[in-house]
């Protein structure tokens, strides 16, 4: 049996955790992987949940201990990545991985992959749509929302780079198509 990975990366605001989500409850031979973070845990965020929390210097000492298939420094001391024990603890339960992960970690893991990834790239249908989303979440300042639109601009670029590009304009549409990419 092949051991097949669905990526799905998008920039903030174009609603993969959504998506993510609805597949997840649809078909449960997909499974989350969970990332490894060096981040403090916010909020209810519960260990081995949303994340597997690591101080940085057990995440220095796994990348020393080549624990990982990919794990990016996104900001001095913050570590996220991709454990291997991750997927083989998928894997041995029979499951197709799916990774919720950010634009380049989508990138890193299409390329370790090949063929055994079906990468997604979700966008909004424009920059202006996305700035509205983000507004409309309520969660973050306006600061906040114009930084994370600058880097979605920089993150579309990226969107060639992917096996296929949905446009999230309508989400009953979009999560239908993704339905019918998840369990290729």
């Amino acid at each position: 049996m092949r051991k097949k990975v669905v990526i799905f990366s998008a920039p903030s605001g174009s609603g993969k955790s959504t998506v993510v989500n609805h597949l997840m409850s649809k078909f449960p031979e997909l499974e989350l992987s969970v990332s490894a973070t060096s981040r403090a845990p916010r909020g209810e965020e519960q260990n081995g949940r949303e994340y597997y929390f690591l101080s940085p210097e057990e995440f220095e000492k796994k990348i020393a201990e080549d624990a990982f298939v990919e794990y990016e420094e996104v900001y001095p001391g913050k570590y996220y990545g991709t454990l291997k024990s991750e997927l083989e603890r998928i894997w041995a339960a029979g499951h197709i991985i799916l990774f919720d992960v950010d634009v380049k970690g989508g990138v890193n893991l299409k390329r370790i992959f090949g063929d055994d990834a079906l990468a997604v790239f979700i966008q909004a249908p424009s920059v202006e749509v996305l700035r509205e989303r983000l507004i409309k979440r309520g969660t973050d300042s306006p600061e906040s929302i114009e930084s994370r639109v600058a880097k979605a601009e920089e993150e579309i670029a990226y969107a060639p780079l992917f096996d296929r590009i949905l446009i999230n304009d309508d989400l009953a549409t979009c999560l239908k198509e993704a339905e019918q990419l998840a369990i290729y």
